[in-house]
């Protein structure tokens, strides 16, 4: 959605906020199936070579101009409904001196493009910007000195405009790129160190001052709204193939349960059925027709194992776990002075415990691939946020070269950093290669929610100290949670046929513990916590937007709350008293301006209290303030959040409009996070299978959301998406705090919580 002002009202917000996308993406377009003859851009026969025709070293890996002047480029990030695809090609557009109209951007083909990474961390601009900008720089460098060669004046008196070359004192004297180029190779090298993450396109070619820029910081509409609008957009669930079948997956009770009987003589009364798929623990039929595999997997008849799940009875039991059992992996992440010296010496210590559970991604459209395996080469169609990493396991799982394996990106609907483990593909390509054909798999919504990897639970102990002045002297933080499981081990299908996990799996994010700020003596750890036979249990864990940094955030800030209120000292002041960072500085500045430019609301009533209250997080460097104003019901404990006010600063800013976009998703879907997202489980497994188990923020509760850009041009661009997420929770916390004097130290801040926090408060909740 694209939004001129810096702030939307709920109404507004009806015309597209949804989720944490900024755009109105529920994952199933309008758009006509795609017919037979119609195959995907983009899309090849069987056998066509899998991997990119140079390296990252070579120019014509990253773009190619026409013969009419449009400029091709390839990337393997792709857009999840962030704006990334637009911001990139005004990059290049900037560099290059062409209209944004003229950028072609063909993003995550592995078979077009270089490794670049999996698209998660909102890093996209931040990493691949940089890569793209130097390569059009050299692109650039080269077509002046063709333009000057057939023009006959040195490159000193061109200029450039609208990809037209011409000659200062004599604009007569002129020839396009498509005329210098056109079609042809530049055959040019550039210094490229790294790969993936790490992949650095080294400046041997200056680019253009930023001083100089006239698209880059400019709102260019994005390019994949419009046709997302009118339902013409072709989502991954709309891809068509010659000759598809249609795959269902038959879930076992845990991953590795083993079938021990499959009566596929259930099936006799199933239409168009063609194969039950049964490889190692890997249960799937295909059919004709979707309708036909819905029902084939229903009807199925298969007798499995005794289930090996083992999980925690209830929400006592998960984190007396996280307290008590012994950590695989630490991180420090701040460390200075002794902070258990000075809690001893404190004049007065200060502790408190905080919770934060299970949540799902939550995609609105389920996984769906579509894969046609070959003797000769393999294709998938699929929504992941990393090609190169799904073709990997592809690969992998078929037994296969990666070179015969082609991923095609098409757009899913909201991940959130789900698709990073694309389970949906190895679906798709077992059953292929079991039938021949290719084969379309689409998750269920139980399928999704059951199964889909969870963002991990958190418990978080903070301890403080102030001394007899009232000075914060000491500050310890420990978060303990569950590990990403997914993205370092074998996903459901790979552990299905015999793959072993083998790794206890990666620390859940690197920030948030209140490091931001400069206390004397300060220890910020993370511990990771592994599940007892974590591959046996549906609760599988991965990356979940802004991953570990909104709950930690969360803690910390709260905490730093009541360590203000325990000093007597007004919480912004105290934040301030111990920021040295300028950046952070400045939006929470912006961001109380901003919020004091509306009065908070009168309270209607006894019952109805209203508050206000701020956060502060440094994610990837960007720098975020927030303000949110509640409306807290004592009688029912009913929290309404009305309005957050966001600062936002992430370096130079390349499209303002699509960062608001991004800013105002990310804060809806983190209302959600804090008041209503839980995933619910007992010891046999996931109970939260449905949107009345597991509810997300509807329209009528989006609260107004404005927003504050600080835009600094001399900087690189940094994240603009997940760190808008992260101080909202906490703010909403310490604005109902403002409003009754309870203290929230458990996510979601439900009813049932908040009537809990009212009656142990102090009397001022009263």
């Amino acid at each position: 959605m694209a939004i001129a002002s810096g702030s939307i009202t709920r109404r507004q917000a009806l015309a597209g906020v949804i989720k944490g996308t900024g755009a109105l993406i529920v994952g199933f377009s309008f758009a006509p199936a795609l017919a037979q003859s119609q195959r995907p851009a983009g899309s090849r026969p069987a056998g066509a070579p899998g991997v990119p025709p140079a390296g990252a070293s070579e120019l014509d890996s990253w773009l190619k101009i026409a013969p009419d002047g449009e400029v091709t480029v390839f990337t393997s990030k792709v857009e999840l409904g962030t704006g990334v695809e637009t911001a990139l090609a005004q990059i290049v557009a900037e560099e290059l001196d062409v209209p944004v109209a003229r950028i072609h951007m063909i993003t995550g083909d592995t078979a077009r493009s270089v490794d670049q990474a999996v698209t998660s961390a909102s890093r996209t601009v931040m990493r691949a910007g940089p890569q793209l900008r130097q390569a059009a720089a050299v692109a650039h460098q080269h077509l002046l000195k063709l333009a000057a060669a057939r023009l006959k004046a040195p490159v000193s008196q061109l200029r450039v405009e609208d990809g037209v070359v011409t000659v200062a004192d004599n604009p007569r004297r002129r020839v396009s790129y498509g005329k210098l180029i056109g079609d042809r190779r530049f055959d040019l090298r550039m210094p490229v160190s790294g790969s993936g993450w790490e992949m650095q396109v080294a400046p041997g070619v200056r680019a253009k001052d930023p001083k100089d820029y006239k698209i880059v910081g400019t709102s260019v509409p994005r390019f994949d709204l419009p046709p997302k609008f009118t339902g013409e957009f072709v989502y991954v669930h709309d891809v068509r193939v010659d000759g598809m079948l249609h795959g269902r997956v038959v879930r076992p009770p845990v991953v590795n349960s083993a079938p021990l009987e499959i009566d596929e003589s259930s099936l006799r009364s199933i239409p168009d059925l063609v194969q039950v798929v049964h490889q190692g623990n890997f249960v799937g039929v295909v059919t004709r027709s979707e309708w036909s595999a819905i029902q084939a997997a229903a009807a199925l008849k298969v007798r499995w194992a005794t289930p090996a799940i083992k999980l925690p009875a209830d929400d006592e039991a998960l984190y007396a776990y996280l307290r008590d059992t012994a950590a695989v992996e630490r991180r420090k992440v701040a460390h200075r002075g002794d902070a258990d010296a000075a809690l001893r010496g404190a004049r007065r210590p200060l502790q408190a415990t905080y919770r934060w559970p299970f949540q799902l991604h939550a995609m609105i459209g389920p996984s769906c691939a579509v894969a046609d395996v070959r003797s000769d080469g393999v294709t998938i169609w699929s929504g992941t946020q990393g090609p190169f990493n799904t073709r990997h396991r592809v690969a992998q799982l078929l037994g296969v070269p990666e070179t015969q394996v082609r991923v095609i990106y098409r757009e899913g609907a909201g991940c959130y950093g789900r698709l990073s483990s694309d389970d949906v593909s190895e679906d798709a390509a077992l059953m292929s290669r079991a039938v021949g054909k290719p084969v379309r798999v689409l998750w269920t919504r139980h399928d999704e929610h059951g199964w889909e990897p969870k963002g991990p639970a958190q418990l978080m102990f903070a301890r403080a100290g102030l001394d007899s002045g009232g000075q914060l002297q000491a500050w310890d933080f420990l978060d303990r949670g569950f590990p990403w499981t997914t993205n370092t081990n074998p996903l459901l299908a790979s552990q299905q046929v015999g793959h072993k996990p083998t790794q206890q799996g990666m620390i859940n994010g690197f920030s948030g513990g209140g490091e931001i700020y400069s206390i004397a003596n300060q220890r910020v750890l993370l511990e990771a916590i592994p599940w007892l036979q974590y591959d046996l249990t549906p609760l599988r864990t991965s990356n979940l937007r802004a991953p570990g940094a909104v709950a930690r955030c969360f803690a910390s800030e709260s905490f730093m709350d009541e360590v203000a209120a325990a000093a007597g000292i007004d919480p912004v002041r105290l934040r301030l008293q111990y920021l040295k960072d300028r950046r952070l500085h400045d939006v929470l500045v912006a961001a109380l301006e901003r919020a004091s430019s509306s009065r908070k609301r009168a309270a209607n009533g006894d019952s109805l209290k209203t508050g206000r209250g701020v956060a502060l997080a440094n994610q990837d460097d960007t720098a975020v303030a927030a303000v949110a104003e509640v409306e807290v019901d004592t009688a029912s404990g009913q929290i309404r959040v009305t309005r957050v006010v966001e600062a936002h600063d992430c370096g130079r800013i390349v499209n303002p409009n699509g960062l608001r976009n991004q800013i105002e998703g990310n804060v809806v879907q983190s209302v959600g996070r804090a008041l209503l997202e839980q995933v619910q489980f007992d010891a046999s497994g996931v109970r939260s299978l449905d949107w009345l188990s597991y509810p997300i923020i509807k329209f009528e509760a989006v609260p107004e959301v404005d927003v504050v850009l600080i835009n600094r041009i001399e900087m690189e661009p940094l994240g603009a998406g997940e760190p808008s997420s992260v101080p909202v929770v906490g703010a909403i916390a310490n604005a109902v705090f403002d409003a009754t004097g309870a203290r929230l130290r458990a996510v979601p801040f439900t009813p049932a919580r908040v009537l809990a926090a009212l009656k142990e408060a102090s009397p001022h909740a009263a």
